[in-house]
């Protein structure tokens, strides 16, 4: 008989492809997961991937497998969730963007660490786009991540924790003539350091642009705000980006912080998660920390 860590590591084979990228997501080497899927073919008397060199393909057995098996798993932990254990001790996975990391959510992490010191959180970042095809998938239990543009699939829930206005930042020792200090003159005229458009957040950056009716001189495009920041800092252009919970702003030596004008559009951040999964006291306790801090309660929402 298979125990659940050999459907697990089956699932992971399944979703990544190769043993060497299932091991480096669920913590084994790829000679191990080989030795336990090796055994499940032995116990299911039939072959489940066709192997190459590079890579593990699901066969039709195996691809017939994987709703069944997924439907065990997760059953099993429906079960393991009300045998009364302690639900906030183990290892949690959760996906974070960085910029939330620099923010509010690393305040509600350490905060709930505090409280549940036998949990371990590990902690991937990375895009919104991607959190949420790992979240459906089960690799992960939670993501923080931005509100998606588009709808979400029935069983996924989204809640929102907090916002972050957009705000437009300029080099206090630019490279570059500054126009005025008019956020509409500076947009039209400084070079432009662009979030990533192929990202929530990019479109949503978009969104203000369109807003404002303004075309920008766009000289460099990165997907993270961390570094278009830096680059900002160092005197190589302008950008839009969300006004990160927790950093102080008005004390950067190196940056201008200028309100945009007549646009409320502001980046909403909130905790995504299957509707049903067996983590929920953990992500309950996030969402009850920034309804604490907040002094209003956040509420499930499907975009």
């Amino acid at each position: 008989m298979s125990s659940i860590r050999t459907l697990k590591t089956f699932l992971a084979v399944a979703r990544q492809g190769s043993f060497a990228a299932a091991g480096k997501q669920i913590g084994l080497t790829p000679a191990a997961v080989g030795l336990q899927i090796r055994a499940l073919e032995d116990s299911m008397n039939c072959q489940l991937f066709d192997r190459s060199a590079r890579a593990v393909i699901l066969n039709s057995s195996g691809r017939a497998l994987v709703p069944e098996i997924e439907d065990i798993v997760r059953h099993f932990e429906s079960l393991a969730a009300q045998t009364g254990a302690d639900s906030m001790s183990g290892t949690i996975i959760v996906g974070a963007l960085v910029s939330v990391l620099m923010g509010a959510f690393a305040d509600a992490l350490w905060t709930v660490r505090q409280r549940h010191p036998k949990l371990d959180v590990r902690l991937f970042a990375g895009l919104s786009s991607d959190f949420t095809r790992r979240v459906e998938q089960g690799e992960l239990d939670a993501a923080i991540v931005t509100q998606s543009p588009f709808p979400l699939s029935a069983n996924l829930l989204w809640t929102p924790l907090y916002s972050e206005p957009m705000i437009l930042i300029v080099p206090r020792r630019p490279h570059f003539a500054l126009p005025s200090s008019q956020a509409m003159q500076i947009l039209a005229e400084a070079p432009f350091m662009r979030f990533d458009r192929n990202t929530w957040t990019g479109n949503l950056i978009q969104d203000v642009l369109d807003r404002l009716d303004v075309q920008v001189r766009d000289s460099m495009e990165l997907n993270s705000v961390e570094a278009i920041i830096e680059l900002v800092r160092h005197g190589f252009g302008i950008s839009i980006v969300p006004q990160l919970a927790n950093v102080c702003w008005q004390e950067d030596r190196e940056l201008q912080v200028i309100p945009l004008p007549t646009t409320d559009i502001e980046r909403r951040i909130g905790l995504l998660e299957r509707a049903s999964h067996s983590r929920t006291a953990f992500t309950d306790a996030v969402k009850l920390y920034f309804d604490q801090v907040s002094g209003s309660g956040a509420r499930k929402a499907r975009p």
